[in-house]
């Protein structure tokens, strides 16, 4: 019978052939986050994925690819660490068809098929990208177990807002995207603000959403579509009401972050206001907000409680 010094002596010699065997393939290893081991070949994979959700990333330098790549492959493993106490992760989501749809269609492709091949022509494939929304889609329902009895909505405030609105109406729609930040250990506001306009201005909203943005959005480049303008806050129409197609507003502190949106595009809309669709479109909208703010809390939390070594 084999003694645990013995045991511990092959584990050991094991992990040393294997290393070798990876510097051969030029494969080497980047992170351990508890017990996981992050390659570079997993890095270089998620560089592609977030290209392929956004393009304009190509225009940024390898390294500034790379380190996007790192922060966004540390932030998902933290959160699968997190997930794998409460679900089966390697069992899909029954809402999954309804995630891959929004994905291509924020790409403005038309089925299923176009994102397979669009995916292809970077190298990624279809399942890939099913078990990266996973994590996402487990992560949102884990935040809404956990913080659903602490949401706050104000249904009685939200029906008045929309008596006031109730008839025939042209409806304002803006196109919006979005960086979100936080003030780190090592700055002030003044500084991180100056360093995310400079950014703005040198490379993009865009990828300067990637870089910056601690919002799930920022896959997508801050991107978050079409939203009425009953749905948002005086505070944040005050700032949109002030700015053209293609300007963006100064950060807004909304709970412990900062928002800053740019308006991309903007539409009006012949619509007679359902009162009660309107009444839980609006309450979906705050929900998710509300939860936005909680998945932040929760993040921060778990990460510091995280081992996070770089090898």
């Amino acid at each position: 019978m084999i003694n645990k010094k013995t045991f511990i002596l092959v584990i050991l010699l094991i992990m040393a052939l294997n290393y070798k065997a990876f510097s051969k393939e030029g494969v080497h290893m980047v992170y351990k986050i508890n017990n996981e081991i992050i390659t570079n070949i997993d890095i270089k994979k998620e560089s592609a994925y977030l290209v392929a959700l956004n393009n304009q990333l190509k225009n940024l330098g390898k390294d500034k690819i790379l380190e996007i790549s790192k922060e966004s492959v540390l932030r998902e493993q933290i959160k699968k660490g997190e997930l794998l106490k409460y679900f089966d992760l390697s069992k899909n989501t029954s809402d999954i068809d309804f995630y891959i749809k929004n994905f291509y269609s924020k790409l403005k492709l038309n089925n299923e098929d176009e994102f397979q091949k669009y995916l292809k022509s970077y190298n990624l494939t279809l399942k890939f990208v099913k078990k990266k929304i996973q994590v996402e889609a487990a992560w949102n329902q884990l935040i809404y177990d956990k913080y659903k009895d602490q949401i706050n909505i104000d249904e009685e405030k939200l029906k008045n807002e929309i008596i006031k609105n109730s008839s025939t109406i042209n409806k304002k729609l803006y196109s919006l995207s979005e960086i979100i930040f936080e003030i780190n250990n090592q700055e002030n506001f003044d500084q991180t603000n100056k360093k995310i306009i400079e950014s703005i201005n040198e490379i993009g909203f865009k990828n300067t959403a990637n870089i910056y943005s601690i919002a799930d959005s920022s896959k997508f480049g801050g991107n978050i579509g079409w939203i009425e303008e009953e749905k948002l806050s005086k505070k944040i129409l005050i700032q949109l009401a002030k700015l053209n197609i293609g300007e963006f507003t100064l950060p807004m502190q909304i709970g412990g972050s900062f928002l800053i949106l740019k308006v991309e595009e903007l539409k009006y809309e012949k619509k007679t206001i359902d009162e009660n669709q309107e009444l839980n479109k609006k309450i979906q909208f705050e929900t998710s907000r509300q939860l936005d703010q909680f998945s932040k809390i929760y993040y921060n939390k778990i990460k510091i409680n995280t081992s996070i070594n770089e090898l």
